[in-house]
């Protein structure tokens, strides 16, 4: 089917207290695994693009994969920007046929993210886009970091009640991604969410909420913050373990292999096996 929007996606996951999985797409294979699986699992599923895969890939190359991918399957795909920090790319991106945006002004401060928010809502929503934005500062594991010393850095910078909820009245965003505890590029899950938080946000907002850095998270704090109020949940960093595991383990068997299909095709399956795992922990599988 045609790619959808994730408004009335994250609408229905937030009615029924589920979260739609975001995964990212960053070659041809994950994006096959990804729509694979949605399918397989009758799930809704949301691809994104991040700045770095638009770049290595090609804006037109991503979108025409995803396209193809989608139009074959029977489940509903939206195609989104992840972490655009660029109005500019965020044009770019609908143009080329995005069906969700996002606009991350979350290193700005506060007045000039509410500013360029809601340029890029107006834009996107003049052609019935729906706009993800970010408020507050999700963490970035470092490489010398060290867990205790990752999460102390988080605590500094997560988004307040207060503000999140000026910021949705002021920009009119479809979704928020509040900083609540995550960290991006985690490998283990140690990351903990401040439920009360999400559950305050979630009360005052009222928009559906995105959580960000969730490969660091592990099941049980998932579930909570889905109970709490998070809707859509991205995921990168297990995708990319689990491909390049399998990578690595195909080489070392078969030193001599040169065929890159026998390589990619066992990494594809690896890729589901996760994908598989998260949809199921997020309660999307069967909401199709």
């Amino acid at each position: 089917m045609a790619l959808v929007t994730t408004k009335e996606m994250l609408k229905k996951a937030q009615k029924e207290r589920y979260a739609v999985g975001a995964f990212n797409a960053n070659n041809m294979e994950i994006i096959q695994a990804i729509i694979e699986t949605a399918e397989e699992e009758r799930a809704p599923v949301i691809l994104q693009a991040s700045q770095g895969a638009i770049k290595y890939a090609g804006l037109d190359i991503i979108v025409a994969m995803v396209k193809v991918e989608a139009e074959k399957a029977s489940i509903p795909v939206a195609l989104h920007l992840d972490h655009g920090t660029d109005y500019y790319q965020n044009i770019k991106c609908l143009r080329a046929g995005f069906t969700s945006l996002m606009f991350d002004g979350s290193k700005l401060p506060f007045d000039d993210n509410v500013k360029m928010t809601k340029k890029v809502v107006e834009m996107a929503h003049t052609c019935d886009i729906p706009v993800e934005a970010e408020l507050g500062q999700i963490g970035k594991m470092g490489d010398s970091d060290e867990p205790g010393v990752a999460l102390e850095k988080v605590k500094e910078t997560m988004a307040k009640p207060e503000e999140a909820a000026k910021f949705v009245e002021l920009t009119e965003i479809d979704s928020l991604a509040a900083a609540v505890g995550t960290i991006h590029g985690c490998r283990t899950p140690f990351a903990k969410l401040d439920i009360a938080r999400i559950e305050k946000i979630r009360e005052l907002t009222g928009v559906p909420l995105v959580l960000h850095g969730a490969s660091g998270v592990n099941d049980e704090e998932v579930k909570k913050g889905i109970a709490a109020g998070i809707c859509k949940i991205n995921i990168d960093t297990r995708i990319r373990m689990k491909f390049t595991e399998k990578i690595k383990e195909i080489i070392k068997m078969n030193p001599e292999e040169i065929d890159p299909r026998k390589i990619l095709g066992p990494a594809k399956e690896a890729a589901k096996e996760i994908i598989r795992d998260r949809m199921r922990v997020f309660g999307c599988s069967g909401k199709a």
